[in-house]
């Protein structure tokens, strides 16, 4: 607790089978009235457990989400994914609505609404794996077993910086059961996991984790993501595990994709650094890569040999007992530090199972701190 603030902070407790070190509750917090000592205890919470969870937030507004999320950035303003979700063929685009009032708060969940925040006769579609992945759990499985639906981090990767931190406001939350959670690669890993849940792994961990000579590898290796890069996805489909895409030459086409602009790719280490902390975290969107550029200089652009070698500087960091799976309730308002986590969306709904969620992020004014 910060001199000034009478915000409480409680690392969230782990098990015996556990090796996460990832995510924090924050009891006496009101978002719509937060003082520079709040923010202060907020922000130091957010870059030392990355994933922070403040309870008991269901007054609070889109304009105080978005007031939050800018404080992170204040000179940042403009939505993270930018004129992605304009886009029809974009991967993105089913997923999310825009909040009229507070055009930088995206709505995103499950069922249909008649009136939410200004917006009229909406119906929400969460995110199913069978949309995605190569292959999928059979239908008559479906309410019972999930998987990740695709391991990411909230961003454009084409013309704008990776916002450095992602708000959710839980407002309504389908209660009552669980599905098991399989990989499904042949490793036999599943996990218990809340209905509609979302998946976080730390980045940190994810780096520490590898050999040292990974650790070398990746402190010096930059990533190329491919220009506009949720509609060059498009027609691909993801491994099981929601880590990265599958090779099978589905990817649109340079020449039907909307004008590339050179600068505007996005070319960014593989590791950033915790702006509070300076520790390292292996932060790659493993479905939107396109090449690797090397210490030397030389560039990796066999996309088969790209994708697996992130695949295997990333897969550890997914194991069951890294994975800190929320469990929503409504009022829960998440803030998770973008630049230091990967997650996930979860999930198979019932048609009359109702989800509603606003979400906010800010394309970073800067990039990433670099190793």
């Amino acid at each position: 607790m910060s001199i000034g603030s009478f915000i409480e902070v409680q690392p969230l407790p782990t098990t015996p089978k556990s090796r996460r070190n990832l995510g924090a509750i924050a009891t006496n917090v009101d978002v719509n009235k937060l003082s520079d000592a709040d923010f202060e205890v907020l922000r130091q919470a957010l870059y030392t457990h990355q994933v922070v969870v403040l309870k008991g937030q269901a007054a609070a507004t889109p304009k105080a989400q978005y007031e939050l999320t800018k404080r992170f950035d204040p000179t940042s303003d403009s939505y993270g994914h930018g004129k992605t979700l304009d886009a029809k063929r974009s991967v993105l685009h089913p997923d999310l609505k825009t909040i009229p009032h507070q055009p930088q708060v995206q709505v995103i969940g499950n069922g249909f609404l008649e009136e939410f925040e200004g917006l009229k006769n909406i119906t929400l579609k969460h995110p199913h794996h069978k949309t995605f992945h190569k292959t999928a759990i059979p239908d008559a499985e479906d309410l019972d077993f999930t998987r990740f639906y695709r391991w990411h981090i909230d961003a454009a990767l084409y013309g704008l910086n990776p916002p450095k931190v992602t708000t959710l406001m839980a407002v309504k939350v389908p209660a009552g059961r669980t599905q098991t959670l399989r990989y499904d690669d042949g490793t036999g890993d599943e996990m218990s996991v809340p209905l509609g849940t979302t998946a976080f792994v730390s980045g940190y961990e994810m780096y520490d984790i590898l050999s040292d000579e990974d650790k070398e590898f990746a402190r010096t290796t930059k990533v190329q993501y491919a220009p506009h890069p949720y509609i060059w996805m498009s027609g691909a489909k993801s491994n099981s595990t929601g880590l990265g895409l599958v090779s099978e030459g589905l990817e649109i086409p340079k020449n039907e994709l909307p004008e590339i602009e050179e600068d505007k790719i996005c070319v960014l280490p593989m590791c950033w650094k915790n702006p509070l902390t300076g520790r390292l975290a292996l932060q790659v969107h493993p479905s939107a890569v396109e090449k690797l550029i090397l210490k030397d200089g030389s560039v990796v652009d066999d996309l088969i040999e790209v994708r697996r070698r992130v695949y295997e500087l990333q897969r550890p960091g997914i194991a069951p007992d890294l994975v800190f799976s929320h469990d929503w309730e409504e009022g829960d308002f998440v803030l998770f530090n973008n630049q230091g986590v990967l997650h996930s969306v979860v999930g198979a709904f019932a048609p009359e199972e109702v989800r509603v969620f606003r979400q906010c992020n800010l394309a970073a004014s800067e990039a990433p701190l670099a190793p």
